[in-house]
This record gives structure tokens, sequence and C-alpha cells, in this order.
């Protein structure tokens, strides 16, 4: 038997969860059923681990990018408290429950493949390193109960199944409005921020233009190539951070930030210009990711026509978020930063008045998840909300992303105690409508999360039917909206 724990833990650690392999496989199941040649197969499922390899690339140097500018956006507030990092808290859990993880996550991917099949919700969820995540986070509530391992297994994966096609359903409407024709849908546990962006920009942008058509003066057209601007914006924030964390720190601690070449001394020179170098890493990062989603679209979709005609009728790519960027680049930025602002204004409101009431935990907010799932926020914001929407719709984003985690803390049992838990939004709701429902006790819980999980698939199939395929459209308004404002102004 321990011969399967240890099969099942390396397909887990070693395939399902590097997206990467996950989607060249897929790739290439799809140009088989094309009947595509042995040459074209290869090549295809190669291309596509390519491109999300590109992707991960440029996620890598965004995050080294951003780590220093949190560290010292920390020492420039004085703040301290939980940093939501996915990472830190699945590996953590890893030690303890590898076993349970490794069979929800697979048996739960098996199961929404059975659901896509014959169901409606025909979307397969391929950005593996967040199934790992959430069949973790599943077995973390489940941990604090006395259920046998065969049922928390069960039980897990049937929460992570239900998920993993109905959350890219209940966005699929915002993602289509975004781009791709409702050929690609979002498979990111982000998704409660990006609809809730989405709605945002609804309410708050009828009239407002989209952030891709901002009107530059001569001299700053330069702005227009995507690629600079966001250098550029992050090397200001970047310097700006810098000087007050060297105001409010002092001079030894700024020198210490950044090592200098072997044999020289540190200078706050340096300091200052290493500042520099990473704001233009974050924009070489996120330009590598653009490539990198390009790539990939180029050769997962068609091979998704096969795998529809011979598998998964009608089957839709569920991605990671960076799969929206290239249509809204500057919606990325603008989401990022209004994200974190979110989190920053939300952090001083439960440091004010919230944690002294409920002595909820002080949720810092991440760069990472704030770039990615803010950036996405922006996107879809500004889909239908055009520049207002993408601001108000990230700011909203921020501020789930950073109450959510704490008041998940409360459901991980011995875990709570952790300086880490998950940072994206789904994972917050998700786990507390889980955790809590055990509360009542055991076979309780087990009947409130199976109710969960059946709520949640009958809204994602009555959404798909009544709003997905009738084909509407949540950015109509502000289109119709935008053409009326063009119309007075030609007037």
């Amino acid at each position: 038997m321990q011969w399967l724990v240890a099969v099942a833990q390396f397909v887990v650690n070693e395939i399902l969860s590097i997206p990467a392999y996950m989607v060249g496989l897929i790739t290439a199941v799809g140009l088989i059923a094309l009947r595509r040649s042995v040459g074209q197969v290869v090549g295809g499922g190669i291309k596509a681990v390519l491109g999300f390899l590109l992707i991960g690339a440029g996620a890598d140097l965004v995050v080294a990018a951003l780590d220093p500018l949190g560290v010292m956006i920390q020492g420039a507030a004085g703040a301290q408290g939980v940093v939501p990092t996915n990472e830190a808290i699945v590996a953590i859990a890893q030690d303890r429950f590898g076993a349970q993880v490794a069979w929800i996550m697979i048996a739960g991917f098996a199961l929404s493949l059975v659901l896509a099949r014959f169901t409606p919700l025909h979307y397969v969820f391929l950005t593996g390193h967040h199934t790992l995540f959430m069949a973790t986070l599943l077995t973390m509530v489940l941990a604090t109960t006395d259920l046998p391992t065969v049922v928390t297994v069960a039980l897990g994966a049937v929460l992570l199944a239900v998920v993993m096609v109905s959350l890219p359903a209940l966005a699929q409407p915002w993602t289509r409005r975004v781009g791709g024709d409702g050929k690609i849908a979002i498979g990111h546990f982000g998704t409660l921020g990006y609809v809730a962006a989405g709605a945002t920009g609804q309410l708050v942008g009828r009239t407002s233009r989209s952030t891709e058509e901002m009107k530059l003066p001569e001299g700053l057209r330069f702005l227009r190539d995507s690629m600079v601007a966001t250098a550029l914006s992050m090397v200001l924030i970047y310097l700006v951070v810098a000087l007050v964390y060297w105001a409010r720190q002092g001079t030894a601690a700024a020198l210490e930030m950044f090592e200098p070449a072997q044999g020289l001394d540190p200078t706050i020179g340096h300091f200052l210009m290493q500042s520099v170098m990473q704001g233009l890493q974050f924009g070489i990062g996120v330009a590598v990711i653009l490539y990198g989603v390009r790539t990939i679209l180029g050769e997962l979709v068609p091979a998704f026509q096969g795998i529809a005609e011979r598998i998964v009728p009608g089957a839709v790519p569920a991605l990671d978020a960076p799969i929206v960027f290239p249509f809204a680049q500057n919606a990325v930025l603008i989401g990022f930063i209004s994200s974190f602002v979110g989190g920053l204004a939300t952090l001083a409101v439960m440091a004010l008045a919230i944690n002294p009431v409920f002595g909820l935990a002080l949720i810092l907010p991440g760069l990472v998840p704030h770039f990615f799932t803010g950036g996405a926020a922006g996107v879809y914001g500004n889909a239908t909300g055009g520049r207002r929407g993408a601001v108000a719709g990230a700011f909203v984003n921020g501020v789930l992303i950073t109450l959510l985690p704490a008041l998940l803390l409360g459901v991980l049992g011995d875990f709570g105690s952790a300086n880490t838990t998950f940072g994206d939004a789904d994972f917050g709701w998700f786990g507390m409508a889980i955790g809590y429902g055990f509360r009542a006790g055991d076979g309780i819980g087990v009947v409130i999360a199976l109710v969960v999980a059946g709520v949640l698939l009958a809204a994602a199939i009555m959404v798909q039917k009544r709003v997905v395929e009738r084909g509407w459209d949540p950015g109509a308004r502000h289109e119709a909206a935008l053409a009326e404002r063009a119309e007075r102004e030609e007037k």
C-alpha cells in the first residue's frame, strides 16, 4: 500500500502540480484527438510547455522584484502581522498531510473531468498549482474533524471537483467580456475578486473610457508601450518607498537591503540604484508573462477543439490569472496599485477598529497576490467600467484578499497560529463555508459541506444555461453609454 501512496505523491508533486507539464499533456491529447501527425503533437505539446515555463519565468522575476519592496514597505509603515503566501502555508501542511493532499487532488481532478463531461459545465481546470493549493486547504480544514481518512479524502475530492468546474462558469460572463470570445475561462481561485471587480465596474464606470485609451502628451507617447510604462511606474514606486524606508529605518538598514558587488562597500547610491534595477526587473517579468500567455494560447486553444470533439464536448480551458493580462495591459498595473491601496486601507481599518474588538489577525498586503489577482481584477473592472471600473474593482479585490484571509485563520486549526495563510479570495470564503459548518459536529458538518457543494454546482449550472449560453454581456450598458458619449462629442 505504501507504494501506492508514493506513486500518488509523485504524480501530484512532479506532474499535476506543475502547470506546464499538465497543460503540455492536455495539449498533446487534444492534438491526438484532432489526428495530427506525431511531429505536430510533440511540437505543439512542447510549445505549450514552453509557454507556461515562460509565464513561470516571468512570475519568478516579478516575485523576486517584489520581495525587497515588500520588506521596505513593512519597514516604512512599521506594520507587523500575517503575510498571506499560498506556497508557504502549503509547504507547512505537506509535512503532516502530504498523502491526503495527494489523494484529494488526484481524485478531485478525475471527478472534475466527469462533471465537465456529464454536466453543462464543460470547463477543464488546468491551473495545477491552484488545484494543489485548494486540495491542501480542504485537507487542513477537514483535519480539524474526527472523520475517517477515507471519508475525508472522498469529501475533499467532491468539494475540489465542484469548485474546479463551478467557479470558471460563474465568472465566464465577465471573462468573455474581457476577451477570448468564450474560448477560454479563468481557472484561478481569486474568482470572487474578479466577479466583484466586474460587477463594481458595471456600477461605477458607465461612461468611463478604457484604460487602454489613455491619451498622453506628445512628449510622453513612449508610455504607450506597456512594457516601458510598467517598468517606469515600478521604478518610481520603488524609489519613493526606498526613500521612505531610508528615512524611517536609517542608513544602516538601507545599506543591508541589497548586497553590493564582491569587494565593494555598500553605499546609499547602490541602495537607490538597486531599487531602480528591481523596478526594471519587474517590467521585464511582466513582458515575459505576456509573451508566455500568447504562446500558450496559440497552441492550447486549437488543441481543445480535439478534446471537445473526443473527450469533453464543448470543453473550455480554465487557465491561470495572467491569461487575461494581454487584453488590457494598462489595467493590470492600475489594478495592482489599486488593489494594494485597498489592502492598506483595510489593514488600517482592521488595526484601528476590527482587531481591538474581534481580535482578528492583521493581514499585511502581500505584493504577489495583489499583483496577480489585483492586476486581473483591474482587467475585469476595465472591461465593464473603463478606468473607474479598473480602479474601483481592483480596490474591492484588495479589500477581499485582506479581510477573508483573517477570517479563514479561525478554521485552520493548529495552522491558524502560523505567520502565513492562503491569500486569494476563493480560499477564504470556501474554506470558511466548509470549516464553520463543522462547528456543529462532524455529521452535520458533512451534510453542510455537501449542501454548499450542491448549491454552488446548481448556481453554476443555472448561470451557464441562463446567462452564459444566452450570451448575456455584463458590459453592454457600458459599451452603449460610451457610444452615446462619442456621438455627443462628435456633434
